[in-house]
């Protein structure tokens, strides 16, 4: 362990060197942010899926090229970390098997699909003397940053209740959740792991305090063949009713020909490997999200609520829904002396003593809220390389040890909510 310390000390005074084992949207998207830094090169890609590969290795084609995380290991370890984004049923075995050769690793959420497997993975980083940073990237941005600013500075008193909604957007959740790669339990774990665990571990980091208690109600209401529409068939490119249906993948993926930019052409670039019309139309005819939204394999559920006991009887409610258009996050925080308005991007406080309210823009203090998580892509990488270069990534907020306590949160809440019960957490 002393020696590959030793070996992270030497190479931060290089420079640092990154693998990426998984290069889909969010490897490249950290991929992109690191690279972005002076001094930091990404040295390999170890990705199955070839297109993806091709549209990676573009940007960064100096890079080694291995088909999976496995070919990746049976070479020496070739850099300093890796940036682990695979599905998230691989994340335990490929992280424990990194961990065990030494690498440092930026972990994208959730950790893993059950508690036991992250209980292996941190188990694993203590073993071999690495760090594992979880990318719970709404702790980095510049809003979550002020609102710290404000709470700490005792700008409401003491916080008494949060009120929290993830305003999922239907076709956001139509793409990633009825016909994408999260839409089934047995493959990614529920919703409020694959989705929300940020938003949990975002309320943990500004109460501050732990859970005691959880309960949660949530269920699949709408998506499912009781709702399809009359004469719906079962892909949108043959259906009848596709032109006045809310969830049409026709009208979804083409409109990202020609909004560059924008999160059409992201979801488009995901469903069909480019943004061309000819690859978007044989995507709608013969792959996955070009289906009808009532006749897909999904089971998750498409509304949730999750209420939480923290200790002195302090309180929050988290809501996630795809019955809403997308947007940023709202937020309400109730304290003693006032209380705070969010959205992601502009804070309002409201005082007490004075009957007065102030706002705060937060774009105008670093990273755009639409962009790249409202900057805490950037902010999670910044700071991740610079503990790394530090020889101390294990003081970052997201710490293995950090996300667990959240991620043991949601566990309990899909616990209760399939149990219909009250789960304690406290020992």
């Amino acid at each position: 362990m002393g020696q590959q310390r030793d070996n992270r000390v030497r190479a931060s005074a290089r420079g640092i060197r990154l693998a990426v084992a998984g290069a889909g949207m969010r490897g490249q998207a950290y991929a992109t942010a690191a690279a972005a830094i002076p001094g930091v090169e990404i040295v390999a890609i170890a990705e199955p899926n070839p297109t993806t590969t091709a549209r990676v290795i573009s940007q960064f084609p100096t890079a080694q090229v291995f088909s999976d995380w496995r070919e990746l290991l049976t070479q020496p370890r070739i850099a300093d970390a890796v940036i682990v984004s695979l599905l998230d049923r691989d994340h335990r075995e490929a992280s424990v098997a990194l961990a065990e050769a030494g690498y440092d690793i930026l972990l994208e959420k959730p950790i893993a699909t059950s508690q036991a497997d992250c209980d292996d993975i941190e188990a694993a980083a203590a073993e071999n003397g690495v760090s594992i940073t979880v990318c719970h990237v709404m702790r980095y941005t510049s809003y979550t940053r002020k609102l710290r600013e404000l709470i700490d500075s005792g700008a409401i008193g003491d916080i008494m209740q949060i009120e929290h909604l993830e305003p999922i957007g239907h076709l956001h959740f139509a793409h990633s959740f009825v016909r994408g790669n999260w839409r089934r339990s047995a493959d990614t774990n529920s919703l409020l792991l694959a989705k929300s665990c940020h938003d949990i571990d975002w309320l943990l980091y500004i109460m501050g305090r732990p859970v005691q208690r959880v309960t949660s109600f949530g269920s699949l209401g709408h998506f499912r063949s009781e709702s399809r529409p009359t004469g719906a068939s079962d892909r949108c490119v043959s259906c009848a009713v596709e032109p006045d249906c809310a969830y049409s993948a026709v009208r979804f993926y083409r409109s990202g020909l020609n909004n560059p930019g924008s999160p059409e052409e992201y979801n488009a670039l995901v469903m069909a490997g480019e943004v061309a019309p000819e690859a978007i139309d044989r995507a709608l005819e013969t792959g996955p999200w070009g289906r009808c939204a009532y006749l897909c394999d999904n089971d998750v559920v498409d509304h949730q609520t999750v209420q939480l006991e923290f200790t002195d009887g302090r309180l929050a409610s988290f809501t996630l829904s795809a019955f809403c258009e997308a947007a940023n996050r709202k937020t309400r925080i109730f304290g003693t002396a006032g209380h705070i308005t969010g959205d992601g991007q502009m804070i309002s406080v409201y005082d007490f003593r004075t009957l007065k309210t102030t706002e705060y823009d937060t774009d105008a203090l670093g990273f755009a809220a639409a962009s790249g998580h409202g900057g805490g892509d950037a902010g999670l990488v910044e700071e991740f390389i610079s503990a790394l270069r530090n020889a101390t990534p294990e003081a970052l907020s997201t710490s293995i040890a950090q996300s667990m306590a959240s991620h043991r949160v949601v566990f309990a809440a899909e616990e209760a909510r399939r149990t219909g019960t009250v789960v304690s957490l406290t020992s």
